[in-house]
């Protein structure tokens, strides 16, 4: 018996999930729902989410809606498609009960934390600023709630130290890849039974805004060195200097020493790192960027910029 899904989704973590579902021979996409097509680049052409890429290639049909919800034409292509189950990956809008509740099977969600850990737009950002080394990926029914649906199953993954967030991003939605076939197999052929979330352990994951990239030189440097991370591929983790913004993406831990300084100040100056000092311990950084130009190495922001030992980042000064 082949069973009809219509996935939503827009982003890259989203294709994975996508394209495991038109590889099974058991399942039939019977309708892709993404977003509309944003200004990209330069130029700011339109241009068209990961998911609708991925489906077009796949020859699935693809709708794009601004909105679902009150949305007639979007409730339409549900209808019409006729799915036991709908299948959501990072689609990026809240679905109203009247859409996730008609398949008879409900609608499942490909979530990148493990439940009730990380509710919310952004859990693969919170995870790293608070520095967790695991996290991973939770197949789970869609509800009124914000992520605050029955469980169907769950995979733990590692966060390596160095890890950004769009480097965890991708494993993590190669792993939510795995796990959603499986499950929906055994969902669908009535053989799991959903676990209610235990909410009284639940935390949240607020959306990620461009001011959370600011960099706070009085954190510990474990603290700066995850916000970097976590800030990567966007906003960009950032700071005052001289008379501008630098960017900062990527870091690492630098060596203790005895010396002391006010956080933010420049100690050393190394072919392979710039050397801040933090509220408590030093970061090395490794790849920076100015405004309206490339991003380098520290060899190259070193010599591009005579940048020099004593100067402090997170105030602007005239260089």
């Amino acid at each position: 018996m082949v069973n009809k899904v219509v996935f939503l989704g827009t982003p890259e973590f989203a294709v994975p999930s996508l394209k495991a579902l038109a590889s099974d021979p058991s399942l039939e996409v019977a309708a892709v729902i993404t977003q509309p097509d944003r200004p990209s680049g330069r130029g700011q052409r339109p241009a068209p989410p990961p998911v609708k890429e991925a489906a077009l290639e796949a020859g699935l049909p693809v709708h794009q809606f601004e909105r679902i919800r009150n949305n007639p034409k979007a409730l339409a292509v549900l209808e019409k498609s006729r799915p036991e189950v709908c299948v959501v990956a990072a689609f990026g809008q809240i679905l109203p009960a009247g859409f996730f509740d008609l398949p008879p099977f409900g609608t499942v969600n490909v979530h990148a934390s493990v439940l009730p850990a990380y509710r919310g737009a952004s859990p693969i950002v919170r995870a790293i600023l608070n520095g967790d080394n695991e996290t991973g990926v939770t197949i789970m029914k869609i509800d009124a709630g914000m992520d605050t649906g029955d469980i169907l199953s769950v995979r733990w993954a590692p966060i390596p130290p160095a890890a950004t967030a769009g480097e965890l991003e991708a494993v993590l939605a190669e792993q939510g890849a795995r796990l959603l076939l499986p499950t929906l197999r055994e969902y669908l052929a009535g053989q799991l039974k959903p676990t209610p979330q235990p909410a009284e352990s639940a935390t949240y994951a607020p959306r990620v805004t461009k001011e959370d990239g600011r960099i706070d030189w009085a954190n510990s440097a474990v603290e700066v060195h995850n916000r970097i991370r976590a800030m990567n591929p966007w906003p960009g983790a950032f700071t005052e200097w001289r008379e501008g913004e630098l960017k900062i993406w990527r870091a690492g831990l630098a060596a203790l020493d005895s010396r002391e300084a006010a956080p933010g100040t420049i100690l050393e100056l190394r072919p392979s790192g710039v050397d801040v000092q933090c509220g408590s311990g030093k970061i090395s950084l490794t790849e920076l960027q100015l405004p309206s130009r490339k991003r380098v190495g520290a060899r190259d922001f070193i010599n591009g910029t005579r940048v020099r030992v004593g100067e402090v980042l997170g105030q602007a000064s005239v260089s």
